[in-house]
């Protein structure tokens, strides 16, 4: 049986909201931050456990981390990596969280591959994704997920079916989607720690994705947003009583501290 995932410690303190003049600046304001956090993690405990997102804003963050003169203030060779969602496609296809991740910071820094951790894929006609390793359904791909993270976090002695990640990055639907946790939607509501999506209301349809219990496990939770065209859902999961099922942003929540980190015209409607 998956162990559970721990909830103990104290409550986590209110959703924080930094604002920035704008995106660019945004997305540098947020590399620093991140810089830090994985060098004051790696300080506490020699290593540190990062999530990553897509999107434009979340791409743009790797990118200034790269381009950051502090980047090498991390030993990435000690930064274990992994992902909030994929869209269930094949290996190689531009689409893919990982690719795009791969593109704006990962080839360009010591990573350990072995403690790089991208989410299954779609096997290809006639052979399976290029490498031979992709699977052609995604409950399988979000089954070995799951299973990835139970034991890494075995590795850890923790007792939870997923590690205690020290910053968990996330992105912001106008819908209020996070991950791919969209309203309404049978991810925001399960109990594993990792799900396949279908039918998702945005393309590509098929997906897979972390849910609530696995986001909640993470020391923080930064939920990073640009755009006037977010305003609306910035206000909506941050609304006193905001429920997570009808605004899945509203339960983004971390062990220990939350952050939007957005910028003007994001914030725009608070």
């Amino acid at each position: 049986m998956t162990p559970p995932v721990s909830a103990g410690g104290p409550a986590p303190e209110p959703p924080r909201v930094v604002v920035h003049a704008d995106a660019g600046v945004l997305a540098r304001a947020a590399a620093a931050r991140l810089i830090t956090a994985l060098v004051d993690a790696q300080g506490a405990r020699g290593e540190a456990s990062l999530v990553l997102t897509g999107g434009g804003i979340g791409v743009a963050l790797l990118r200034a981390v790269r381009t950051s003169p502090a980047a090498d203030a991390v030993n990435w060779s000690r930064v274990d990596v992994w992902w909030g969602d994929e869209r269930f496609v094949p290996a190689d296809s531009p689409d893919r969280n990982d690719q795009q991740a791969r593109e704006a910071l990962l080839a360009h820094v010591p990573v350990d591959p072995a403690r790089v951790f991208p989410m299954g894929h779609l096997a290809e006609a006639g052979g399976g994704g290029g490498d031979g390793g992709g699977v052609a359904e995604p409950e399988a791909a979000a089954a070995a997920y799951a299973a990835a993270l139970a034991a890494r976090a075995a590795r850890a002695g923790s007792g939870s079916a997923v590690p205690a990640f020290d910053v968990l990055l996330l992105g912001l639907g106008p819908e209020t989607h996070v991950a791919s946790i969209f309203p309404d939607s049978p991810a925001a509501v399960a109990t594993e720690t990792v799900t396949a999506v279908r039918d998702c209301p945005k393309p590509p349809p098929t997906r897979v994705t972390l849910t609530f219990p696995a986001l909640r496990a993470a020391r923080e939770v930064w939920v990073i947003v640009a755009g006037e065209e977010k305003a609306e859902a910035v206000a909506n999961a941050l609304k006193p009583g905001a429920d997570r099922v009808t605004f899945p942003a509203a339960g983004a929540v971390g062990r220990e501290r939350t952050l939007w980190l957005v910028d003007r015209a994001a914030a725009s409607r608070l």
